[in-house]
């Protein structure tokens, strides 16, 4: 196979059909319930960080909306919380 067609196949698999299309969709505006949760186990940042992994200003920004964690970090934090995701985090209504 060449080269071009294999880039061509490569290309085919990476394309976004949502990207494609006439009309962008704005991104999901996700909210979370990390503060409160936190709260209720008398965690700091610090703790939360140290049990799930990631750096106590990974957690401030995921609290004030500035970071969207990955799907693998989300379910850690669900783990961590012994909740579902969807009770961690909810999509803003319009």
């Amino acid at each position: 196979m060449s080269k071009e067609k294999l880039k061509g196949k490569i290309r085919n698999l990476l394309e976004d059909p949502i990207a494609s299309t006439d009309q962008q969709q704005e991104p999901l505006k996700i909210k979370n319930r990390i503060k409160v949760l936190r709260a209720e186990r008398d965690w700091t940042q610090a703790d939360l960080a140290d049990r799930v992994g990631i750096s106590r200003q990974a957690v401030i920004s995921i609290e004030k909306y500035k970071y969207t964690p990955s799907l693998g970090l989300a379910f850690r934090l669900a783990m961590v919380f012994e909740v579902e995701i969807t009770e961690i985090f909810k999509v803003e209504e319009e």
